[in-house]
């Protein structure tokens, strides 16, 4: 009995030290083994975002065809929705009318800058552009030498041209000198796309340069029905017909206060 006692003392003693040390290997290597697949498993990474490249061209030029002219123009960009455009316009026609018995030799010489600052809502190609426009000077000038003899209608009194002394008639029509303006359309000289380096800009809109101002001159000698001829530049019933005349002309024109515009070109973005 007393065998058997000490042999069951021995095996609590063995049991006693064996067992801690097996809890604590079985807990180790149920950690390292729940541990290590998360070691292994590698972090989230971030999915990369595709970003275009900055466009670091702010610089675009083109020609173009109105009803101004033909023309050139520069853009800059000064925002991401606006660029400030400046250009200028030249438009060229002659041809030959008469008018109350003269034949004018008249010249149509539009001579335009203008500058715009076109803003893009949505960044794209559609853009209203408010600005300026500036005419050089008389856009319509017409002159007439009257052969001697000739009879013309001034101010409702019928006048004849001297032989010795032709008469010389002239007019021109101006605008308002600077008129502002108003247009909008689609395209752009400085395209945001950093691919895109060509653009084809349709513009429409409005000049609002006023009712056009008509001036006459009248110089040489006229004579009247009566046989007499006086200087046309300083008689004063000559001059005050020629004023009549010129307001008929400047009343008849009084509606015509905006000028439409309307163009299409083409551009490059440097």
């Amino acid at each position: 009995m007393r065998g058997v006692a000490l042999i069951i003392v021995i095996v609590c003693i063995l049991l006693a030290f064996c067992l801690p040390g097996y809890g604590q290997s079985t807990s180790t290597n149920q950690q390292s083994s729940t541990a290590q697949p998360n070691a292994q498993a590698p972090p989230n990474a971030p999915v990369p975002i595709k970003v275009d490249p900055v466009d670091n061209r702010y610089f675009g030029a083109g020609v173009k065809v109105s009803t101004l002219g033909v023309g050139a123009e520069v853009a800059a960009r000064v925002l991401w929705r606006a660029n400030l455009r400046a250009g200028f316009n030249v438009l060229g026609y002659s041809r030959t009318f008469d008018k109350d018995g003269i034949s004018y030799n008249g010249h149509l010489a539009f001579r335009t800058v203008e500058g715009h600052f076109d803003i893009f809502p949505w960044a794209g190609n559609f853009h209203v552009g408010p600005g300026v426009i500036a005419y050089i000077g008389d856009p319509i000038k017409a002159h007439a030498v009257v052969p001697g003899g000739q009879t013309f209608t001034l101010g409702g009194v019928t006048y004849s041209s001297d032989s010795s002394a032709p008469t010389n008639a002239s007019g021109k029509i101006d605008f308002n000198q600077v008129a502002p303006v108003v247009t909008f359309g689609f395209g752009n000289l400085v395209p945001r796309r950093k691919s895109k380096r060509f653009s084809v800009p349709v513009e429409f809109g409005v000049a609002f340069q006023g009712s056009p101002k008509a001036t006459l001159g009248l110089s040489g000698n006229v004579c009247t029905t009566e046989g007499g001829c006086v200087n046309a530049a300083t008689d004063p019933n000559v001059q005050a017909n020629v004023l009549s005349e010129q307001n008929k002309i400047n009343n008849s024109m009084s509606f015509f206060k905006v000028y439409p515009i309307m163009s299409v070109g083409f551009g490059y973005k440097f």
